[in-house]
């Protein structure tokens, strides 16, 4: 017999012996039915196991309750201040208000970092999302200082208009800074570390919605973590490299504000000029490629003899800490001349000194910028730097705050829902 009508021969053994098996009575009870008859309890349904935990405490019983490291002290939760740098920290919780029908609530404390979204939610389809840069800090005379946070309320306000979300309303934005401030004391850097408490505040669509159109319903949250410098080597210049085959905005697109989606495109673009030795990227405006636009997560400041200049464009996000530097620089205690126009990419060889500046970076120098195969040196920050520290300084309470930047935290008790 061959080995072909041996594996038929088989073949025809198996199939009559599982139509047997088939045919007769079953005896013993199916799996299935072994599992249904165990003297075990009910299992509760979802919705029942969801409706016996205990129910959750009032909103200001939940805000005012001391957390692990309590409210009061400042640097209560003993980090490691110094060494922090520019990451994500778990902290006490942060602020959440919602928007639906036309109204926003109160808002509430929310201990955890997580939300939980509609799968639908515009913001992670269509990326209808703002968000903000704000810190806090604690400061000589012992007080925690909230930084010109009028000013990120204000644009804010600006970017909700334009990617068409309901408004923020300013006296509701500051509270909210306020009390995520207060409510996590504990982790905000200690006066002397060189720390601060960064916010970051923002607000997006979500609930069920598939055609394109605004969300039903909104999110506004305030987180709180503390960092130290966000390039490790403070104002230690870098080495900068022109992104001449990518673009930051869009012409008459959302440059302007400060949408989510405009930095998602900057990673690819920015890991790469890591890649290369470079420590971040310089944008030209996307139109004709011939004037500067911004750093990847910084406007741009060239100096040259006593003047101050950084470009105006309508696809630029104005940095709050580039005015600020502006005012200051104008101000007697330095008394340059301030322009803020549109800046040549040819002009790069003309800067005594360049920086960039932001509410993350605070200032960074720049030691050289690629453009076209040319390296263009900058061997001095000294303006810079002299701007920095006064900056830094006001910051901390250690100068006289003549501009009104710096506002008190009030406690957590005139702030909490």
């Amino acid at each position: 017999m061959s080995v072909f009508s041996m594996r038929i021969r088989w073949r025809s053994l198996l199939d009559a012996a599982r139509r047997r098996s088939a045919a007769a009575p079953r005896t013993a009870a199916p799996r299935r039915t072994i599992k249904t008859t165990r003297t075990l309890p009910p299992r509760p349904t979802r919705r029942a196991l969801a409706t016996t935990l205990p129910s959750r405490p009032a909103r200001r019983a939940l805000s005012t309750t001391p957390p692990e490291h309590g409210l009061a002290e400042v640097g209560g939760a003993a980090l490691d201040w110094p060494r922090l740098g520019f990451d994500f920290q778990k902290t006490n919780g942060f602020v959440k208000f919602t928007w639906k029908d036309g109204v926003w609530d109160a808002g509430e404390w929310e201990p955890e970092p997580y939300l939980k979204l509609h799968v639908m939610s515009s913001a992670i389809h269509y990326g209808q999302g703002v968000y903000e840069g704000a810190k806090a800090h604690h400061c000589a005379d012992g007080s925690v200082r909230l930084w010109n946070i009028q000013a990120n309320a204000k644009r804010m306000l600006e970017g909700s208009e334009r990617m068409m979300m309901p408004e923020v309303p300013p006296e509701m934005f500051v509270r909210a800074c306020e009390w995520c401030v207060a409510a996590n004391r504990a982790y905000v850097p200690p006066y002397g570390t060189g720390g601060a408490m960064y916010l970051r505040p923002y607000i997006f669509g979500h609930g069920p919605q598939l055609g394109l159109s605004a969300a039903p319903q909104f999110h506004f949250c305030v987180l709180a973590m503390p960092v130290s410098s966000y390039y490790a080597g403070g104002l230690q210049p870098i080495d900068v490299l022109v992104a001449h085959e990518a673009d930051r905005a869009a012409p008459n697109g959302v440059g302007h504000v400060k949408a989510s989606g405009n930095y998602g495109s900057d990673i690819r673009v920015s890991i790469d000029a890591r890649a290369d030795g470079y420590a971040t990227v310089l944008y030209l405006d996307p139109k004709e490629k011939k004037y500067i636009e911004e750093f990847s997560v910084a406007n741009f400041i060239g100096i040259k003899d006593n003047t101050y200049v950084t470009p105006d464009s309508p696809t630029i996000l104005r940095s709050s800490t580039n005015d600020m530097l502006m005012e200051l620089a104008a101000s007697d205690a330095f008394g340059m001349t301030v322009e803020r126009r549109p800046v040549a990419a040819e002009e790069l060889g003309e800067f005594s000194e360049v920086a960039g500046c932001g509410t993350a970076v605070v200032m960074m120098g720049v030691k050289s910028i690629t453009h076209k195969g040319t390296v263009h040196q900058y061997p001095s920050i000294e303006r810079a730097e002299a701007l920095y520290d006064h900056y830094r300084a006001i910051q901390f309470g250690e100068a006289e705050d003549p501009f009104g930047w710096g506002t008190a935290c009030p406690p957590l008790a005139d702030v909490a829902a």
